[in-house]
């Protein structure tokens, strides 16, 4: 698939967007509209710093202003709309908040899912919905192979457990609401730990290192030694979008859970991404800060198995770690020089990315070569 075909499944589709106001929901949207599509966002309001902001991406769509938490307030940003797909991005995305308070974040990621959901469920025309939620849905054994979509949900800590909470909503509705093959359909998708340009978040490793930096402070890392899948933020949205213009033109056969995960290359400790991204900013010399307490507990292994997206949809990531690191620097560098400018900035890298993605040299896909029962009996020896 070529981003001209994801342009002719998708422009002019009437898109609804949660959490356009966050990180990686603004670069979702961008790239909407960079596709043609018509994108409603509803979110609350962004922080004073952030992509979205940084973009004034409420120039280019319909944002407005709900709380997912609230089946009222969500239905009022909404009410009486037509969509032809929904992308769930709304949630809250931080381990650490997730300790200090569980009971918001059980509230965000799992009833504010059922929100979310339940209003699909009115919509009039719609094709179908796509939920975002997170490689941590896992019952993380610490394993050193990648979760397949066919594995156990978990969650040792509020955050985690919540994302499978999320999934277990989805697959729920899926199984009860979402079941005709001529109706609107439902996927959900679970990536990496993503990087780019315009993530200000606390305590996110990438953020964190960026500032510290900049304002001359050595690097204070948590767990130096916890290995993660490191993803540019491009890389699952445009895994995102294949399976969006499938679900619209195909249908049933791309309901379901999906991950789209890094190279195993990708998958590298916090202590080797820190040495990366300073030696990208030119900051060797400031030295790393490991904190004595360490927080609260998270996994230290956590990889996935994105084998399902490689054989239905032909995606596979285009970025090395250091490809995914010097974007998010040059990003942020731009920033500094001129915060103006940051819609062309960001639109340039959607287009170099794309340039590239479309540069590697693709397989075929198992659609193209194979008939469905076939299709169905390899995709389960993947699952």
């Amino acid at each position: 698939m070529s981003e001209a075909e994801l342009r002719r499944a998708l422009a002019g589709r009437r898109v609804l967007l949660t959490g356009h106001t966050g990180f990686k929901g603004g670069w979702l949207a961008l790239w909407l509209r960079r596709l043609g599509a018509e994108v409603t966002g509803v979110s609350l309001e962004p922080e004073p710093r952030s992509f979205c902001n940084a973009v004034r991406l409420e120039e280019v769509i319909d944002g407005r202003r709900g709380d997912i938490r609230s089946g009222e307030s969500f239905r009022a940003a909404v009410d009486g709309e037509r969509f032809d797909l929904v992308f769930h991005l709304a949630a809250q995305a931080i381990v650490r908040d997730g300790y200090r308070d569980p009971v918001d974040t059980y509230m965000t990621n799992v009833m504010g899912t059922a929100v979310v959901l339940q209003a699909a469920r009115e919509m009039p025309g719609l094709k179908a919905v796509v939920v975002v939620t997170s490689d941590k849905c896992y019952d993380n054994r610490e394993w050193a192979w990648g979760y397949r979509e066919g594995d156990a949900l978990g969650g040792h800590d509020p955050y985690s457990s919540s994302k499978a909470c999320a999934e277990l909503v989805t697959s729920a509705y899926r199984d009860s609401y979402f079941r005709d093959p001529q109706g609107p359909q439902l996927a959900s998708v679970r990536a990496g730990n993503v990087i780019g340009g315009g993530d200000w978040s606390t305590d996110r490793l990438l953020p964190d290192l960026i500032r510290g930096m900049e304002e001359g402070q050595p690097a204070r890392l948590r767990n130096p030694r916890s290995v993660r899948p490191w993803q540019h933020v491009l890389e699952p949205l445009r895994g995102y979008l294949m399976l969006a213009a499938r679900l619209v033109e195909e249908g049933s056969r791309f309901a379901g859970a999906w991950n789209f995960g890094c190279d195993r290359d990708a998958a590298v400790d916090v202590a080797t991404l820190a040495l990366l991204t300073s030696r990208r900013m030119k900051h060797e010399g400031l030295g790393f800060v490991i904190e004595s307490d360490g927080g609260p507990p998270e996994s230290t292994l956590l990889r996935l198995d994105s084998t399902k997206a490689f054989v239905e949809l032909g995606w596979k990531p285009v970025f090395s770690l250091e490809d995914a690191v010097g974007e998010t620097v040059a990003w942020h560098q731009s920033f500094v020089r001129d915060p103006s400018a940051m819609v062309d900035v960001s639109l340039r890298q959607i287009a170099d990315y794309v340039e590239r993605w479309e540069a590697s040299s693709p397989r075929p896909t198992l659609s193209d070569i194979l008939p469905f029962s076939e299709q169905q009996a390899r995709v389960a020896a993947c699952v």
